[in-house]
């Protein structure tokens, strides 16, 4: 496998024009790292459509747009890119024509193939991989690919009121971070003056590095362990959810739908069942509640979500400030996020 070699990024001045506010706000070398990236967004459903419009938007290098499914008639209530009369086409060509509006300077290509089909060398070619709609062990599979030549990995997915991202770093994630200055104290005697103070009018920049572990070893937590029991209480309940709509989209190849919303409660309660008693944790951690909330992608959860995605894919590649460190988990009904980190300190 023969990896890319990288190019100098370099703004012309219609481009810091166009970036401005941007470069005012995280400087020309973050924005310089951006304008250099190659990224692949896989799946073209509401959040890959909120994720898409903040990357071509932030002013990446480029965007390839990888789906094999059709438009269909919830693609279009949930995703934006897509005109209404675009029923029955590929989702990523459908995409293609506003997402490469949106910002003329990104080059946005459109790639009809599964996901699943791609060779590893494939992958090798972008400096950030960002999956949505896949499958767990396709997750595994790219996320394992792309640690190995220290390419960026970001998982999501929406289901209905819930929402998660996931994103690998690497072992060694280089950032820096604007903190306050600390002014030296002055000549002035007592015990006050021998303290430095914030100046509140200057910051500066400092250097900091962020370890982060495999999907497969975030997902595979042995909750027997005495570690692991202490840090239950501080887990929140999405994340086993998760393992529950993964694994249901692993055995029937798709997601809750709400035309069959009988069938698939029945079977939702049934994996959750599965799940708890494998993961050999209490029966009672995850109640009924949650199965009427988790069918078909909400738009207003698609924003937050794809909000969140986006940025942390941004602050990733201008490696410009701290990243959420692994999961992200969102609750529509509670209108709040949750980050947690699975796996070692």
């Amino acid at each position: 496998l023969v990896e890319l070699p990288k190019e100098d990024p370099v703004i012309s001045e219609e481009e810091a024009a166009q970036y401005d506010r941007q470069i005012r706000l995280w400087g020309l070398d973050a924005q310089k790292r951006l304008r250099g990236s190659r990224v692949l967004l896989a799946g073209l459903g509401g959040l890959g459509a909120e994720v898409a419009k903040n990357l071509i938007l932030a002013g990446v290098k480029g965007l390839t747009l990888l789906d094999h499914e059709k438009v269909s008639e919830e693609s279009c209530r949930a995703q934006f890119l897509v005109p209404v009369t675009a029923r029955g086409q590929n989702r990523a060509q459908a995409s293609l024509e506003r997402g490469q509006n949106l910002n003329p300077m990104v080059k946005v290509l459109a790639d009809q193939d599964r996901v699943e089909d791609k060779p590893d060398d494939f992958f090798l070619q972008f400096d950030a991989v960002c999956l949505t709609g896949c499958s767990r062990d396709l997750m595994v599979r790219v996320d394992q690919l792309c640690s190995k030549h220290n390419i960026k990995v970001f998982c999501g997915d929406v289901y209905g009121y819930y929402g998660y991202m996931f994103c690998n770093l690497g072992k060694e994630h280089n950032y820096v971070e604007e903190k306050p200055k600390l002014v030296k104290p002055t000549g002035n005697d007592g015990p006050e003056a021998k303290k430095a103070k914030v100046d509140p009018n200057e910051t500066t920049m400092v250097k900091k590095t962020a370890s982060f572990c495999p999907l497969k070893e975030a997902l595979e937590v042995d909750w027997t362990t005495e570690k692991a029991k202490a840090g239950m209480k501080k887990t929140p309940v999405d994340y086993f959810m998760l393992h529950v709509l993964l694994k249901f989209r692993t055995d029937k190849g798709r997601d809750p739908d709400p035309q069959s919303y009988p069938e698939d409660s029945r079977l939702l309660r049934q994996i959750r069942d599965d799940v708890l008693e494998a993961l050999e944790v209490s029966a009672d951690l995850l109640n009924d509640d949650f199965i009427s909330y988790c069918f078909s992608e909400m738009s207003p959860v698609c924003a937050v979500v794809g909000g969140v995605l986006g940025q942390e894919v941004v602050k990733a590649l201008s490696q410009r400030d701290p990243p959420h460190r692994n999961f992200f988990f969102f609750d529509g009904r509670k209108g709040n996020g949750v980050v947690d980190y699975f796996g070692p300190n």
